[in-house]
């Protein structure tokens, strides 16, 4: 029997609980979320005159602690209408309905006895055959599942999301004594393709795959820190971003996540597993002891290894504390030679080679670092996990890192991550050395597309599972290769449809990108089907190459430029008007050319975490490659006889003007830069770039034809024109835009308007794109929109003048 998931049942309201309902409303599923019921009234409730008996006091807690969820930021929800779908109720009135649903996800609080009650009451009114699992982050399954029924056994298992749910990808599953291997391999399946997770069958060990690794992880760096009298600061640049890892780090993540967090799964594991090997590693070093108890837990307690102080003058600054002194300073700035040397390196995979052969102390920390880990993840195999790509993929999903241990080891090379670790004092679990002498020199291996890791029962090299779902990029990159230059690498993805990849920094489009695309179309439309655009950079694409414009118009280059903003918008409508269909894959940030770019293509297969948006009022211009045209387009596409117009325009108008980026491609809907009907969004990452190459292929399969250019598209002209002044004028009066916000928002008006005729008419998509670039490049004469071209490029973020 298919079974499906229509309904879930959270019980459990706090941050955790809240995450896991808000992520299942946002893939669509019906959630009831519970949670106890308030033994005293509060003062508000003492006010108002109600009782312990009222319905909106029993329903109190859960109530507040979703709604605290949905205010938070970044937000679990990815659309604020999804919300609807989650009821509420209490563990009392309410603990019947959970026979209604498909799947019950226990997420109380982490004490055995209070969950055995929790069970106790479900199972009283769960319907046989329905999955029950645990949220629990370290309690034993075993212990949770003894003295319950067969069936409950049967369908019982932790199910452990990675906080918040909505953000972070890894999804162990546990298994119980008990636990039927069919629910084992659904729920597999249906984390990854449903909820969009990473998902890791772990063992019933302590603090599981990810914790385990990532918490020793950190409790080494916290015993190291000290031993090599480094600063915090130092070992949050060490690693960061230069190794692939978030821009938090490791001190700042502490800080974030909670320090008592943290130390209650460091306690866990040090009493959990007094046979590691490094049992030592998870006893706490003395300035944490005397920072639990000061209870500086980080953001929390608005101080931890970081505190953000106030000074007199009103500004603010951010102190480190001395782990020394165990008192606040200063920020001091950290530098190392070493990290000079890979300044040059795109690549964080090809980074890691010279980080190990530092003559510095950033050198020495890698090598003590890596080697450390090393040997611990390799003695990790059988006992957390039987797969070595588990461990990685948990790393990855769960800690947010580029790459994991093992990746890491082959970076440097099996070999000679081995003589590191025996120089620090570590050896290698006795299967890697058997894995060199079978002749594998490496943990993974690719071939045909595919990547395959070392099985150490069977000892050789095989296929890593669920790969048939995925197009691997930098697997097929070298083999797959059609066209490439500085910009882009066009792929080959098989059945027809083309892939172009960006490779230029933070896949900006400059004058290589639009040759590679404009090279891409030309080989699709003369010898394929279908042409996507999609790339696994960490965002689609970050807009135009801003430094090209900026030194254009420093040099006062307008015929070059105009001659560069025309073949942007030329691009644009190739994408549009290609003989083959054309699907935008996009993902993370896609602003400015990157968003114009995907409102040209024929559809957009966007990733759920898209932040898209036309950005460029930031820069002191407006969108110049057809997107000021195609929101013009958009807006006269939803005319309807009896509609007031000009508030369709408007809308349209405020989401350039605003510089309005989605939070998610669900909210893009809104925009109007995703299509209902047109466009879709795909919950899973590493599925994207299949599925839209499946949709590509569809469209060509369906007998694809080249579409006409538009030439009735309606704009308002004066009517549009003087309202959209006038609300300009009263923004500038109100002291909410600044003058040249104000300059440039009419010059957005003119385009949007049709310029300044003196009734509505029909104009077409060229008339348009002459207006829009006209008026970019008036804009770029403007003193103050290159004091902003020149901040952003600079400071990383836009200048208010």
């Amino acid at each position: 029997m298919k079974r499906r998931i229509n309904k879930v049942a959270v019980i459990g309201s706090g941050i955790m609980g809240s995450g896991i309902a808000c992520h299942f409303a946002n893939i669509g599923v019906e959630v009831l979320l519970l949670d106890i019921v308030p033994r005293e009234l509060n003062e508000k409730e003492k006010k108002k005159g109600l009782t312990l008996e009222d319905k909106v006091v029993r329903n109190r807690i859960v109530n507040e602690d979703l709604q605290t969820a949905l205010k938070s930021k970044p937000s679990p929800i990815y659309n604020q209408a999804f919300a609807s779908r989650i009821k509420t109720g209490n563990l009392e009135d309410d603990i019947s309905k959970v026979s209604e649903v498909d799947w019950i996800i226990e997420v109380v609080v982490e004490r055995l006895d209070i969950k055995k009650q929790v069970f106790d009451n479900l199972e009283k009114h769960r319907k046989p055959g329905t999955l029950i699992t645990s949220n629990t982050s370290g309690i034993p399954i075993k212990f949770m599942s003894e003295g319950r029924s067969e069936d409950f056994q049967k369908h019982f298992c932790g199910t452990h999301f990675f906080n918040p749910p909505r953000y972070l990808r890894l999804f162990e599953i546990i298994p119980g004594p008990k636990t039927d291997p069919e629910v084992l391999s659904f729920l597999n399946e249906y984390g990854e393709k449903f909820l969009g997770k990473t998902t890791v069958i772990a063992k019933d060990t302590p603090a599981f795959v990810g914790n385990r690794v990532g918490i020793f992880s950190i409790m080494s760096l916290f015993h190291m820190v000290k031993d090599m009298d480094m600063t915090i600061e130092e070992v949050d640049k060490l690693t960061g971003p230069v190794i692939g890892r978030p821009k938090s780090a490791t001190f700042r993540t502490v800080d974030v996540v909670g320090l008592d967090t943290l130390v209650h799964v460091a306690n866990g594991l040090h009493q959990g597993v007094p046979s590691d090997e490094q049992h030592d590693l998870f006893a706490l070093p003395n300035f944490i002891d005397s920072m639990m108890t000061n209870k500086w837990l980080g953001s929390k307690s608005g101080q931890g290894f970081y505190k953000k102080i106030k000074n007199e003058d009103g500004s603010s600054e951010i102190q480190s504390l001395d782990l020394n002194t165990l008192e606040y300073r200063g920020s001091k700035r950290a530098s190392f030679a070493t990290l000079e040397m890979t300044k040059t390196i795109d690549n964080v995979v090809d980074r890691f080679k010279v980080l190990i052969k530092g003559k510095d102390k950033a050198g020495e920390f890698y090598r003590k670092n890596f080697s450390a880990l090393f040997a611990y993840v390799s003695n990790r195999i059988p006992e957390i996990a039987d797969e070595l790509y588990k461990i990685d993929d948990a790393m990855k999903a769960g800690f947010g890192w580029e790459h994991g241990p093992f990746q890491i080891w082959d970076a440097i090379g099996v070999e000679k991550g081995i003589e590191m670790m025996k120089a620090e004092g570590h050896e290698p679990a006795a299967w890697v050395k058997e894995m060199l002498e079978s002749g594998s020199k490496s943990f993974y291996t690719v071939k045909e597309g595919n990547t395959y890791y070392y099985d150490i029962p069977k000892k050789e090299q095989v296929k890593v599972p669920g790969q048939d779902a995925f197009i691997i990029l930098d697997n097929i990159r070298e083999s797959k290769e059609v066209f490439k230059n500085s910009g882009v690498v066009v792929e080959d993805l098989g059945d027809g449809i083309l892939n172009v990849e960006f490779r230029s920094k933070m896949n900006s489009i400059g004058g290589d990108v639009l040759d590679g695309l404009n090279k891409a179309l030309d080989i699709a439309e003369r010898d394929y089907q279908g042409l996507v655009v999609a790339n696994n950079g960490k965002n689609f694409s970050v807009g135009a190459n801003i430094g090209m414009i900026f030194m254009m118009a420093v040099e006062q280059e307008y015929d070059e430029l105009n001659m560069a903003i025309k073949y942007f918008q030329d691009t644009m409508m190739r994408m549009r008007y290609s003989s083959i269909p054309t699907v935008a894959a996009p993902h993370a940030m896609t602003l400015g050319g990157g968003c114009e770019l995907s409102l040209h293509a024929d559809m957009v297969v966007a990733a759920a975490e898209t932040y898209i948006g036309l950005v460029e009022f930031g820069v002191g211009v407006i969108p110049g490659g057809g997107g000021s045209k195609e929101m013009t387009v958009r807006a006269a596409a939803t005319y309807h006889d009896g509609d007031v117009e000009l508030n369709r325009l408007r809308e349209h108008f405020l989401a350039i003007g605003m510089a309005k980026v989605s939070t998610s491609a669900h909210e893009a809907f809104d925009l109007n830069l995703l299509q209902k009907g047109k466009d879709i969004v795909v919950i899973n990452p590493d599925r994207q770039l299949a599925i839209a190459k499946k949709h590509a292929l569809l469209m060509a399969e369906n007998g694809y034809t080249q579409p006409v250019k538009q030439s009735n598209i309606k704009v308002l002209g004066k009517q549009a024109l003087g309202a959209f002044y006038v609300g300009t004028d009263q923004m500038f009066a109100g002291k909410y835009i600044s003058e040249h916000d104000k300059k440039i928002a009419n010059k957005l008006a003119y385009v949007m308007a049709g310029g300044d005729l003196s009734d509505a008419n029909y104009v077409s998509e060229q008339y348009l794109l002459d207006l829009e670039r006209e008026a970019f490049l008036s804009l770029t004469g403007e003193r103050k929109t290159l004091e902003r071209l020149e901040h952003m490029l600079k400071k990383g973020k836009p200048l208010r003048n």
